[in-house]
């Protein structure tokens, strides 16, 4: 296994460990206005994710600085082409880390249900434009012979991408209300239950729509063959058990369950682009690879000795704080936020 192999599968786990935390804050969030009208109910819900929102997008920008020192090109190229997309994810990520610390500060409920709300658009605009920026990734986008992105903010937009944007902010809105069943007790616990039985059904039925969807539009299928693999049966089987978990009321097993299917579709999505990264739509012979658009081989062996030593650490600290704060809360807890 050569190097580029290597950094494009830590990039890949990067980009999992993100939506896979990072996936249930923004469910978190786009529920908040909806799941109680009551004060310290809503106050509750955001202490559910108050320990962990800042910690998750560290995975967020780990993933964007590999991806700057592993595939300087790849990120060029990206960021260029995707400027509008980013700036509103960027934009919509900062008002919702403001409002978590700026909610509380003022009695008023005006003020309250305005952060509230900065919140929910906070936390449903990233959960959208993840999807539409991924299924352009494998749909394709159009990059010129000189590997620069030659189009403009509506050719993101496309139907295939839409599709893309509403499923992963079903999905990540059912992982939300499944953790939220995990962290609250009494009736806030109940209506989160609620919402995840509700939430399950769109959820499932954008993911089979995007999946025939991806048949005609992408390559992806093609570059799996006619069989798959386990690892996207299982992102289907996961999705498809969450309902019947959430009946019997074994919460864990359902947050697990969504976890994997978030999991092993990020999987399937990469391992349907390797060894591309970003895939031209004017020329495939003009795509992306991991090696047209990596660093040199000693940049990558460098950093590969630097990983080695610190993902490991990053791994414990997170893991720890997630023990520390495995407790349900109640409406009765005292609340800073």
């Amino acid at each position: 296994m050569n190097v580029q192999t290597i950094w494009f599968i830590l990039i890949t786990v990067l980009f999992i460990g993100f939506f896979l935390l990072e996936g249930f804050d923004f469910g978190v969030g786009v529920l908040l206005p909806f799941i109680s009208s009551e004060d310290r109910e809503r106050r509750t819900v955001i202490k559910t994710i108050g320990p962990f929102w800042d910690g998750n997008e560290v995975w967020f920008i780990t993933a964007g600085g590999a991806l700057f020192a592993a595939f300087p090109v790849w990120y060029a190229t990206l960021f260029s082409g995707f400027y509008l997309v980013f700036l509103l994810l960027l934009v919509a990520m900062i008002i919702r880390g403001v409002a978590f610390e700026f909610r509380s500060k003022h009695d008023n409920p005006q003020w309250r249900n305005f952060w509230d709300w900065s919140i929910f658009w906070g936390s449903i605009i990233p959960a959208i434009l993840w999807g539409v920026a991924f299924s352009n990734f494998i749909r394709g986008v159009p990059i010129d012979k000189n590997l620069n992105y030659a189009g403009g903010f509506f050719n993101l937009l496309n139907p295939y991408a839409l599709v893309c944007g509403l499923t992963s902010l079903s999905i990540f809105t059912l992982h939300g209300a499944i953790f939220l069943s995990l962290k609250t007790t009494g009736n806030l616990r109940e209506k989160a239950l609620t919402y995840a039985k509700t939430v399950w059904g769109p959820a499932t039925l954008l993911c089979f729509i995007f999946m025939l969807y991806t048949v005609s539009e992408t390559d992806l299928y093609q570059k799996l063959g006619t069989n798959p693999g386990v690892v996207s049966v299982f992102s289907v089987l996961s999705l498809l058990s969450v309902i019947f978990l959430l009946k019997k009321r074994a919460c864990g097993w359902a947050f697990t369950m969504t976890g994997m299917a978030i999991a092993f579709s990020t999987m399937t999505i990469f391992m349907g682009l390797y060894p591309r990264v970003l895939i031209s739509s004017l020329n495939p012979q003009w795509s992306l690879t991991i090696y047209n658009a990596s660093s040199s081989n000693y940049t990558l062996g460098i950093m590969s000795i630097v990983a080695l030593i610190f993902i490991p650490l990053v791994l414990l600290y997170q893991g720890w704080s997630y023990w520390v704060f495995r407790k349900r809360i109640s409406t009765d807890s005292e609340l800073d936020y």
